[in-house]
């Protein structure tokens, strides 16, 4: 059983002290609890290593992808893959940062991979600063916590502008408009470039401009004029783009490939974004002690759980019995996608029977923890859970 703390005193006045009353909107602390999962050292240190042989194992499966030419067997679109291609060779592309999503690790359940959201991982307020601000506000340690996501993000950004310092640190962050919650997410990221030395500017997508000859592009409201950037951040699903606006997905190829603009997250996370590398890990690294069988097929002897291949947020997930009778569903928008076949886990779960997934942050290493509950389908309902390392 999961063991919680009970923490009732409100993040807000930790907030305003440091200076983050901006995330105190009704898109920022909506599903904030008054409890925390207690988390023992040993638990967090086996959270990192397990992120950290995992991060080196997508690795590896990226290039096993690229080599046997499975772009199509992964979903991604055609118009994609010689981005996915050009930014993966180039060690300047770097990946600033995506989300392990795992069951177990506490109670003295193993750690299970159950996905890995690389290209446009949220719940980054809450991880690197809500968290951070409930334990202070309760008069707790804030040190005891595994979550050092905000100082690691400084210094990835840090890393990006080492590693491309032909190109001038000039950032654009991007999301689409009208989703809050996207917003506030890119704000901690604008934060942590500029602290590390980027002068950043935001807009939605509908404003930014693209141009094979000279780059991206923002229009200056005030004066009119056009400032180019020479990298770009964007909130927006590489698949997105792919599959939505293939035109796009070419000009963007040749402005990476002349080096126009450096794009983060760059268009290889797709590799790691398609949940058909799961199948890749599993038959790379038949029985790893941190992977869960994953087929192309229903598995016939035991529970498992349909996934689309690009799907996100629970949509198009369903728990199926071993014959393949639905136990479980989320209807969502990617129905017509390909599935696999993943071996069913349960999520630890507290005494009401509440389901805890454990989300660990990687930047470069890993540096954050946290945990979404709900039921035996984690969607876009489910609240947020901090943790305290006693």
């Amino acid at each position: 059983m999961i063991t919680l703390k009970k923490m009732p005193q409100h993040p807000e006045s930790s907030l305003r002290s440091v200076g983050w009353d901006w995330m105190l909107g009704a898109d920022t602390l909506p599903y904030l609890v008054e409890e925390a999962v207690v988390v023992s050292e040993e638990e967090a240190n086996a959270y990192y290593e397990a992120t950290q042989s995992l991060y080196e194992m997508f690795v590896e499966a990226g290039q096993y992808a690229i080599d046997h030419h499975m772009f199509k067997e992964m979903g991604i679109p055609d118009s994609l893959v010689e981005l996915v291609k050009i930014s993966w060779e180039d060690d300047r592309n770097v990946h600033l940062y995506g989300r392990f999503d795992l069951a177990g690790g506490l109670d003295g359940q193993s750690i299970k991979l159950i996905e890995f959201n690389a290209d446009t991982a949220t719940c980054l307020p809450e991880t690197a600063i809500v968290q951070w601000a409930h334990l202070r506000s309760n008069g707790l340690d804030d040190n005891r916590q595994f979550n050092t996501l905000y100082e690691t993000l400084v210094a990835q950004f840090q890393e990006i502008k080492t590693l491309n310092s032909d190109l001038t640190p000039s950032l654009l962050l991007t999301t689409l408009r009208d989703f809050p919650e996207d917003d506030t997410n890119v704000q901690i990221l604008t934060e942590a470039a500029r602290e590390a030395g980027f002068d950043v500017a935001f807009c939605y997508a509908d404003e930014v401009e693209f141009s094979v000859e000279e780059g991206i592009f923002r229009q200056n409201p005030e004066d009119g004029n056009f400032v180019r950037f020479d990298f770009w951040f964007k909130l927006i699903p590489w698949e997105q783009i792919g599959e939505d606006e293939p035109e796009l997905a070419v000009i963007l190829t040749e402005i990476v490939r002349s080096r126009r603009t450096v794009i983060l997250n760059p268009a290889y996370t797709l590799l790691f974004q398609s949940k058909y590398i799961l199948k890749i890990l599993w038959d790379m690294y038949p029985y790893h002690p941190l992977l869960l069988q994953t087929e192309r097929y229903l598995l016939p002897h035991k529970r498992s759980v349909s996934k689309v291949l690009l799907g996100r947020e629970g949509a198009n997930v369903a728990i199926l019995e071993k014959g393949g009778d639905i136990i479980e569903k989320v209807d969502g928008e990617y129905g017509n996608q390909r599935t696999i076949y993943q071996e069913y886990v349960d999520f630890v779960a507290d005494s009401r029977d509440m389901r805890y997934q454990a989300g660990v942050f990687f930047a470069g290493e890993p540096c954050a923890l946290g945990y979404r509950r709900g039921g035996r389908i984690l969607d876009n309902t489910a609240q947020f859970v901090g943790h305290v390392i006693d």
